[in-house]
């Protein structure tokens, strides 16, 4: 089938993103937006904007049926979820699928094996891969049994967590109950599910990904990334290829993703995670990120491969090109996200107007972003404005490359966390490369200190 006209359920960059992929490639574009998102850039971007609901993210981005209403009755004949909001709800391809509108992603049946975290785990197991040793926790008694086994600090997760939301780091025993029973409330009032796990927890983690691409029966990867520059578990940045892994560990991570996707018969672009552990010279598969990730601008950067592309070539019914290729990785990339957070008040967020926005540009730089002088940030969604990406011929000129372009980037009006940026890239540790999720912390207290 062809893809003719293109509903973008989403708002923000990743619209923007979308857009002007579809508009290369001959598609009409029709936004959802919601109220205030009706005047935004990705509504001036796309053919047509049509309203989803009020702002609030409940009734607009987060409402399947309004968002199939609106895509169905716009006489779209695909829908492309973006990231986060529904992108990994399987109730929008069922839903989809009901109206007659093709789906640009993995099947319902998908998203319901990678968006329970024990189900992935299984999944994991079943297709060779390590997994973080560690199990269900539905009492007292077996989360103590647990972490017997695994040692402490330990992990509580919540089994429909994402975002790094959900999680609980428990170092001692005599904490364990009351931990639990907290992470056991969250868990139901963030996801409606109640079920957490416990695992071991890796002090000295790496978190590095690889993106794969299937068309349902086949799957390829684009090689990896390292997003270990967290705070709170949300990732700050991210680059590829992930640098001074273990020999022979990249290759290993790559096999074992192609392997997982196989046998989920994935369909569409997604991310197989693992936490390395350098300690240990070991690696554990996480999760898998059934959608385009925030973060894939580096591995297009050095694979230069369009990966929304692939995306709605897939969701057209197109075979993957060459099953077996190999994709050439060429250099290395860098992206940073700019937040509207401000960074000494514990990164609380920074809704406002933006009176001044200059962004770098230059052989080797992308910004990614919705905002423009004028631009009204708004309270009700995620704070990202814009992600500032380098690519060069190695990783020491991606990192000065990532330093000229942050000293160039003016943003006005909010606040933003760019100058937390310049200070990361300009660190000896971050330089060196290979720092694990420790990293932001270890680097506050230096600064405080």
């Amino acid at each position: 089938m062809k893809i003719r006209r293109l509903f973008v359920a989403n708002r923000g960059e990743i619209a923007v993103r979308i857009l002007r992929t579809a508009k290369r490639l001959g598609i009409e574009t029709v936004l959802g937006a919601s109220d205030i998102d009706l005047d935004s850039v990705p509504a001036r971007l796309a053919d047509r904007c049509v309203r989803l609901g009020p702002s609030a993210a409940a009734k607009s981005y987060l409402d399947v049926a309004a968002v199939v209403g609106a895509a169905r009755s716009a006489g779209a004949d695909a829908l492309h979820p973006g990231y986060g909001f529904l992108s990994e709800n399987p109730a929008l391809p069922r839903a989809c699928e009901l109206a007659g509108i093709t789906f640009v992603g993995p099947t319902a049946a998908t998203l319901d094996a990678v968006g329970d975290k024990l189900a992935a785990r299984r999944h994991a197991a079943g297709a060779g891969l390590p997994i973080v040793p560690g199990g269900e926790a539905t009492s007292i008694d077996e989360a103590q049994a647990i972490a017997r086994g695994t040692g402490w600090p330990i992990l509580i997760k919540a089994v429909g967590g994402g975002g790094g939301r959900g999680l609980r780091r428990v170092d001692r025993a005599a904490d364990l109950q009351s931990q639990l029973e907290l992470a056991i409330a969250e868990a139901n009032a963030a996801f409606a599910d109640s079920r957490v796990y416990v695992e071991r927890f890796v002090p000295q983690g790496r978190h590095v990904e690889v993106q794969i691409l299937g068309d349902g029966q086949e799957v390829v990867h684009l090689g990896t990334r390292d997003c270990s520059v967290q705070r709170r578990y949300q990732k700050l940045i991210e680059e590829a290829p992930a640098p001074l892994l273990p020999n022979g560990m990249a290759s290993r991570l790559m096999n074992d993703a192609v392997a997982l996707g196989r046998q989920l018969q994935f369909k569409g672009a997604g991310t197989v995670e693992f936490l390395v552990d350098g300690a240990r010279g070991e690696y554990y598969f996480l999760e898998v990120n059934a959608r385009i990730q925030v973060e894939h601008p580096v591995t297009e950067m050095v694979t230069d491969v369009d990966l929304v592309a692939e995306q709605l070539a897939v969701a057209a019914g197109v075979r993957l090109r060459d099953a077996h290729a190999q994709f050439a990785i060429r250099g290395h990339a860098i992206e940073c996200r700019i937040n509207a957070e401000d960074v000494s008040r514990e990164f609380r967020p920074s809704p406002g107007r933006i009176v001044r926005a200059v962004f770098p540009a230059g052989p080797g730089i992308r910004i990614d972003t919705h905002v423009q002088a004028g631009s009204v940030i708004p309270p009700f969604y995620d704070s990202l404005l814009a992600k500032i990406v380098v690519h060069a011929e190695n990783r020491a000129a991606a990192v000065d490359r990532m330093s000229d372009a942050l000293a160039r980037c003016k943003i006005d009006g909010i606040a933003v966390n760019t100058a937390l940026h310049s200070q990361i890239v300009s660190d000896p540790e971050f330089r060196r490369g290979g720092v694990d999720t420790g990293f932001l912390g270890r680097l506050a207290l230096a600064v405080a200190g």
